[in-house]
C-alpha cells in the first residue's frame, strides 16, 4: 500500500524525540550532529508536512506540545524499527570477509537477528557481521565446513557434528484465510485431520518443515503439501489469497493475526520447538561469538 505523502522521514522522527529526551534543540542538533538552524528547519518542516505545533520553544528549552508527545510515542516504533532495519540490511551487505560471520534460518534471521545486531553495537561497536539466511540444513552445514564461525536453528533435531545451546523458544500457529472452515472452529484440530490436509509448506530442509513433519510423525496418512514455497512471506500471502492452511512461526504471523487477515487455530499436541545457537564440535567459541550467544539469549 502506498505510503501517504504526509508520512514523514525517519531522520525528523529521531530529531523530534532526541528534543524530547533532551529537552532542547541545540543539544538535540548537537547529538545529531547538525547545527541548531538546521535542527529548527527540519522541525519546521515537520511541523508543516503534519500541520500540527510539534515543539514550545522557551528560555528554558524546548518541549513538546501535546499533539507533538503523541506523534513522539508513534514516532518511537517507527524509529525502533528504522534501526533494526538498518542493522539487518547491514549484515547482509557485509561479505564474507566480515569479523563475525554467522548463519541464521529464515524465521530467525528474519523476525529476531536484526534486534540482536542492535544489542550487539553496545558490546562491540566496532564489530562487522556477515550473516547468511538459508535453511537449518544448510546452517548445520555452513558451520561444520567452517565457512561461518556461528549458526542459529530452530529443526527440532541438531544436525551432527555440532554442538549448540538453547537460546529461545517459540511455538508454530496453524493460520487459515479468514473464510477458511477452520476459522470459526471452537474446538483444536486433531493431529490426524491435520496430518490428512495438504498444507502450503516451506521446501524440506527448513526447520518448520522439520518441525511439522516431526509432529505428525506416526499419522498413517500424511498428505502431500499443496504447494512448497521458499519464503515465509509466500507462504502467508498463499494462505490469505486460500490456497490452504499452513503451519508458520508464531513470530512470522503475529502482525497478519493481528490485521486479521489471518486466524489462528488451535491444535492438538505441542506445537513449541527449541531455537538453538550452534557450532562445530571441539572447536571453541571465540568472546565475539559469545557476546552474539548473550545477546540472542537475552532476547528471545
Amino acid at each position: 500500500m502506498p505510503l501517504s505523502p504526509r508520512v514523514p522521514d525517519i531522520g525528523a522522527l529521531d530529531l523530534l524525540l532526541s528534543v524530547a529526551q533532551l529537552g532542547s534543540l541545540g543539544r538535540a542538533a548537537q547529538e545529531h550532529g547538525i547545527s541548531q538552524p538546521a535542527a529548527g528547519s527540519r522541525i519546521r518542516h515537520l511541523e508543516g508536512l503534519l500541520g500540527l505545533s510539534l515543539i514550545e520553544r522557551s528560555a528554558l528549552g524546548s518541549r513538546l506540545t501535546a499533539d507533538g508527545a503523541m506523534v513522539a510515542d508513534w514516532a518511537r516504533d517507527v524509529v525502533s524499527a528504522a534501526a533494526t532495519l538498518d542493522a539487518g540490511v547491514e549484515a547482509l551487505r557485509s561479505d564474507h570477509a566480515g569479523r563475525l560471520r554467522v548463519a541464521a534460518s529464515l524465521t530467525v534471521a528474519e523476525y529476531l537477528v536484526p534486534r540482536w545486531l542492535i544489542d550487539l553495537r553496545a558490546r562491540q561497536p566496532t564489530a562487522t557481521v556477515a550473516l547468511r539466511v538459508v535453511n537449518s540444513t544448510e546452517v548445520g552445514r555452513l558451520v561444520v565446513a567452517g565457512e561461518v564461525g556461528l549458526g542459529f536453528v530452530e529443526c527440532p533435531v541438531v544436525p551432527p557434528g555440532l554442538d549448540c545451546r538453547v537460546v529461545g523458544h517459540d511455538r508454530l500457529t496453524l493460520v487459515v484465510h479468514p473464510g477458511h472452515r477452520w476459522a470459526a472452529r471452537r474446538r483444536p484440530v486433531e493431529l490426524p485431520e491435520l496430518a490428512a490436509t495438504p498444507l502450503v509448506q516451506r521446501e524440506p530442509g527448513s526447520g518448520t518443515r522439520d518441525t511439522v513433519e516431526a509432529v505428525l510423525d506416526g499419522q498413517p496418512d500424511v498428505a502431500q503439501p499443496v504447494v512448497e514455497l521458499s519464503s515465509t512471506a509466500a507462504i502467508k500471502a498463499a494462505v490469505e489469497a486460500g490456497v490452504g492452511p499452513a503451519v508458520l512461526s508464531g513470530l512470522a504471523v503475529a502482525d497478519e493475526l493481528r490485521r486479521g487477515t489471518l486466524v489462528a487455530v488451535d491444535v492438538q499436541g505441542d506445537m513449541s520447538r527449541t531455537l538453538r545457537a550452534v557450532w562445530a564440535h571441539g572447536r571453541r567459541v571465540g568472546q565475539e561469538y559469545r557476546d552474539v550467544l548473550a545477546v540472542a539469549e537475552m532476547r528471545v
